[in-house]
């Protein structure tokens, strides 16, 4: 493992510290699981920016028309 410093906002810091007490979890370790979830909503949002023209090339444009065309 390596260490990230990063500043922030007081207010941010004191609701994360509460969060912390609140669920008995460290400080790193809610850290470390947001960033996880910020990383892979990113990765989606990359790959569907990527894949939308050729889903809406094919009439998928939205929900609802993916979950009809895998029925």
């Amino acid at each position: 493992m390596t260490t990230l410093t990063i500043r922030l906002p007081e207010e941010l810091k004191t609701e994360i510290d509460a969060i912390s007490r609140d669920e008995n979890r460290g400080v790193s370790e809610i850290v470390r699981e947001s960033l996880r979830r910020y990383v892979a909503i990113e990765r989606f949002r990359s790959l569907r920016r990527k894949i939308l023209p050729f889903a809406e090339a094919q009439g998928l444009l939205t929900d609802e028309d993916v979950f009809k065309a895998l029925r």
